[in-house]
Order: structure tokens, then C-alpha cells, then sequence
């Protein structure tokens, strides 16, 4: 039951961040040509729209709120799974490969989210 209302209560408190837009005071992120529309959960880079699943919205938000900034892989766990996902590292590659070949125009060399070996992921500023 405790589960169950932590996984309620997370994107409530996600959502109630954007819809009173804790983006570093803004409701969209511009980064060269990607566009992130925070309160209409849209991404679309050189004006073509991207779907995303939800986590790999959140994810991508996550990083967006902290641009310029190392997420270390325990962050991004507890931020975007919540406490019960513990420390396994296998589910953020494997979304953030996704999210990469999604936004990325090269994913082999990406240049809006970045791998900081060992430590996690960093959104690149423009």
C-alpha cells in the first residue's frame, strides 16, 4: 500500500512543479534547435514533434530543470522511479539510449545530453 501511494504521489508532484512552472522560472526550454514545452508535454527538434514516453519525458525534464549541471545516476533514480528501484543502473542506459536516438540528430555523438563516465548525465547549455 505504502508503494502504491508513492507511485501515486510522484508525478502529482511532478506535475504540480511544471504546472507552476519550476523550470528555472520557465514553461519551455530552447536548446539550439530542440524545444521542450514543459506545460503541453512537447518535444520537438527543427520543428518536428518527437513522442516520448513518460519516462522518457520526465527524464528528459529532469535534466532540463539542470542544465549544465552532473545528475548522478542515484538522482535520476530516485527522481524519476522513486525509492524502489534502488541503485540498478541497467534501466537509465537503456531509457536514456532511447531518449538519444530520439532527440539526438547523431546519437553516436550527442550534443544535447551528455554521458559523464561513472557519475551519470549532464544537458548540455546552449
Amino acid at each position: 500500500m505504502e508503494e502504491l501511494g508513492a507511485r501515486i504521489r510522484l508525478p502529482l508532484r511532478h506535475s504540480i512543479r511544471i504546472a507552476s512552472g519550476e523550470h528555472e522560472g520557465q514553461t519551455a526550454l530552447e536548446l539550439d534547435d530542440l524545444k521542450i514545452d514543459f506545460l503541453r508535454h512537447k518535444v520537438d527538434r527543427a520543428g518536428i514533434e518527437i513522442h516520448l514516453t513518460n519516462i522518457e519525458f520526465k527524464l528528459l525534464t529532469l535534466l532540463a530543470q539542470h542544465v549544465g549541471r552532473v545528475l548522478t545516476h542515484s538522482f535520476i533514480i530516485k527522481e524519476v522511479w522513486g525509492k524502489y528501484l534502488v541503485e540498478e543502473k541497467h534501466p537509465i542506459r537503456v531509457y536514456m539510449a532511447a531518449l538519444r536516438r530520439k532527440i539526438e540528430p547523431d546519437p553516436s555523438r550527442p550534443r544535447y545530453i551528455l554521458t559523464e563516465q561513472g557519475v551519470g548525465y549532464r544537458m548540455v547549455e546552449s
